[in-house]
This record gives structure tokens, sequence and C-alpha cells, in this order.
């Protein structure tokens, strides 16, 4: 029936299949139902696998497609949603004591398009504790474990979302992005991760961090799955106070226009030579820059304002308001938090007024700055991790000022950013490189990732841990 396995099909191809008959969804579905049964007990990347929901929407599918109904790339297609996502009937948990018992009566808005668009919902996915506590060993259920070394973490607090597609569990799955949570687990497990611009997707039934850094986006095996997922998704919501009013993107329309022409900055500055930052990782960027360059862009290095300003003022927006959604719960209920929650949450109670005063105005300078760059060039390259995923043994009690994510300014910025691939270390763990563009421009990030994509194929090589497993 097909040469490879179902997993390695992208959302294109196995969308293909399901219309020529050559693969039923129910069959897709089933594949990764059982992939999930076998190897999921090693990384621990679904709080729960929602089997007779998934096999329900298949059924719905092939129904669909068999009465010539076709709602889109999507119908059909397996999906997952990090567990801060609400779904009607279903449990929302965010990972939390607090929220164990929680269901909702509602979708949030994101579900309620894969939903209407035919999509097959597996289940719901690990996440840091409400996105920012983990990963965290004294919460209901087990942090999530990188699958490319389960020894190793796989980036929070989308954590589930990037480890599970990585597995091949599902071709993509909706994560969310404060501080670089999307970023960092698709940099960690080797995927694809987009945090679009500010209010291009609804937040709506999204439980929030930090209401003016907080954005929704997807973790994917390829560029093009990523597309896909946002053409499925971005709608203006005028019930989220967030959700921007601007044309929908073309977001798969540019994908194989590839990048000659296109002028690219690169903030060396940033990453070259900060505290944590690997050998391998700034070479694989750099190398990353020579196959764009031989694909036609012209590469240039650029100053902007030093990274530790984008890291401070992010942090304190972030845990300020982080601190005001949960300052009930964080009075009257502080022992039903795990440690490294309570701990960040605290943080936030000590930051003044006069401090998030500072932060607002120091932000709109920010801003202004990488706009202003932006009118020079199409794109920022720059780093998403400053090395590959740290082991759980290493990892520090708090959260460090120098933390190796890298990804703050665009969150502070609101411009659309995208970490992608570039490689491996040594000890076989994921490389990758950040890729930011000008507001609402997610096509132009789209199409640079797919060029280096389609010229390195590093989307090819799948994590081994299976074979482990199978051991």
């Amino acid at each position: 029936m097909t040469g490879k396995p179902l997993h390695d099909y992208s959302i294109a191809e196995a969308g293909k299949m399901l219309r020529e008959g050559k693969v039923t969804s129910v069959e897709l579905t089933k594949h990764a139902l059982d992939r999930i049964a076998a190897l999921d007990g090693a990384i621990n990347s679904f709080i729960l696998v929602t089997t007779e929901r998934a096999l329900s929407d298949a059924e719905t599918a092939d129904a669909d497609f068999a009465g010539g109904i076709d709602k889109g790339p999507m119908q059909g297609i397996p999906y997952a949603l990090k567990d801060i996502y609400d779904t009607a009937g279903i449990p929302s948990t965010c990972h939390s004591k607090l929220r164990v018992d929680v269901v909702p009566e509602a979708d949030c808005v994101v579900e309620q398009a894969f939903k209407a668009q035919g999509g097959v919902m597996l289940g719901k996915l690990a996440t840091h504790e409400f996105a920012i506590g983990g990963p965290s060993f004294d919460l209901p259920f087990p942090p999530a474990r990188n699958p490319w070394n389960p020894e190793h973490i796989p980036g929070g607090s989308s954590s589930g979302s990037g480890a599970a597609v990585a597995a091949g569990f599902m071709r993509m799955a909706m994560g969310s992005d404060t501080g670089g949570s999307i970023r960092g687990p698709a940099a960690y497990c080797g995927t694809v991760g987009l945090k679009p611009t500010y209010g291009l997707l609804s937040r709506r039934g999204i439980f929030p961090l930090s209401y003016t850094l907080d954005h929704a986006g997807p973790l994917a095996w390829t560029v093009e799955d990523c597309a896909i997922a946002m053409d499925a998704i971005t709608a203006y919501d005028p019930l989220d106070p967030g959700s921007a009013d601007v044309p929908k993107p073309d977001y798969l329309g540019g994908l194989d226009k590839g990048v000659a022409g296109l002028k690219i900055g690169m903030p060396r500055h940033w990453y070259e030579k900060a505290e944590g930052a690997s050998p391998e990782t700034v070479k694989a960027i750099d190398d990353a820059a020579q196959v764009l360059a031989k694909l036609g862009a012209e590469i240039e290095t650029i100053e902007l304002p030093e990274y530790d300003l984008f890291n401070a003022c992010g942090r304190v927006i972030m845990f300020s308001e982080a601190f005001a959604i949960h300052e009930q719960d964080y009075q009257t209920r502080p022992l039903d938090y795990g440690l490294l929650t309570y701990m960040r949450m605290t943080l936030g109670a000590f930051i003044t007024a006069a401090d998030l005063t500072q932060a607002m105005r120091l932000r709109r300078e920010l801003a202004q700055a990488v706009n202003a760059k932006l009118k020079s060039y199409d794109a920022i390259v720059c780093a998403s991790s400053l090395a590959p995923a740290p082991r759980f043994a290493d990892m520090p009690v708090g959260m460090p000022a120098n933390w190796p994510i890298h990804t703050m300014p665009f969150n502070v910025t609101g411009n659309p950013a995208m970490s992608i691939p570039t490689g491996f270390s040594a000890s076989g763990l994921p490389l990758s490189m950040q890729i930011a563009g000008k507001a609402f421009d997610e096509p132009t990030i789209l199409r640079i990732g797919a060029a280096f994509e389609a010229a390195t194929q590093l989307y090819t090589k799948r994590p081994s841990f299976e074979l482990a497993q199978a051991a």
C-alpha cells in the first residue's frame, strides 16, 4: 500500500493518499494509536490519549470522503493539543493538580477549527505546569522526555508537543509560546515550531500565562505541515481582545519560491559568545547561512539591542502577568502547585508597578528597533537555543537568567519566528536555528525554512528511541 511507514508521510502526502483511496483515516489513526501505545511509555508525551474520540473522528472523515465531502487538508489527519487547550467533555488539566478534574464545556477556538475541518484528535499532551513550571516530578503526570535521548529534556513548555511530533505519533501538534515554549521544544526535539505574529491565531479557550506575550502555534515535522496547520486555524476572533483583524496570509503559496534575492540579517552578537553557547550550535547556524547563501540569499551581519535587554523585559512582563492570573490560587492553594511553578510565580509577586511600567516602555523601544531593521531585511536568522537539550539530571532548580533557549526577543516584539533543525550534535541531539520576520509575514519565514529544509533533507532522520524500546 505504501513505500514507507505511515507516520513518515507528511500531511500533504497523507492527504493525497486519503483522497486517492490508498489509505483511510481509520488506518492512519490506528497506526498512530498503536505507535503511541508501544512507544510513549519511554517519553510520556501524552497526558490523555482519546482513543474513542480519535476513531470516531477518523470514521467521520472517511465517511465524508466517501460521500464526496472534502473539508480541507486537515481532513482525516491525526493531531494533538497541548493540555492547556480547552476541549469540550475532555479533561484540560494544564498538567496541574489545581485543574486535574476540570472538564470544559466548550472547545477552544483552535480546536473548533480543526474539528470543523475534519481533523482527528488523538489526545492531550504534556506541558510544564501552567506553561511555566517544569520539567517537574512533583505533578500529577510525569514530565515528557526527549525521544532523541530520554535522559534529556524535550524543552518546554510545549514539551509533549515537541516530543510527540519528533517520535512520529502525529505530523503536527499545537503548542503555545510566551517566551519560547514552541520554539524551545522544536529546537530540542528536532522539529519545526512556529510562533506566529501576536494576534494572528485566537487564544480564546487556551489557559493564559501572560496576556500580552502568549501566542498559539504549531509544531510539525516539516515546514509544509506547519503551513497547512496555520492555514486551517487562522481567522480573526472578535472575542479575543488580542486578535488581529488582518487579511489571512497565504502560507502555502510561496513555499517553493526559494530564497534567491532575499536579504537576511544575522545578529551574531546575540548568541556567538553568549554564556553557554556551544561551538556546535554556532557552527550549525553558520553552515545553515552558507546553505541559504548558496541558494541565492544575501546574508549580512547586523546589530540589534543586546539580547539581555529583551530577556529582562520579557521576564518582568511574563512573571507579573502570570502572578496576576494566578494570584488567588497562589494565596489560597499554594501547596497544590508544583515547586518550580510556585517559585516562578513568586517572582511576579515582587515586581513593582514601576518595574512593569519601565518594562512596557522598553518593550516599545525594542520592537521599534527590530522593525526598523526589518525595513532593510526580509528576515533575521539567529539561535533558537544556545546548546543541545540538557539532561534532566543537569537541570537547575530555578529559572536562571541566562537560559539556553534564546527566543524571548520575538515574544517581546510580537514578530513571527520559527525554529527549524540545522543538524545534530556529536552526541546525536538536534541543533537548530531561528528565522524571524516582519509582522504578519509568516509566508517569507516559511519560504526560507522550506528552501533550507529541501536543501538539507534533515527531516528524513527520525529518533531511534523506538529501537531501544523494542529491545
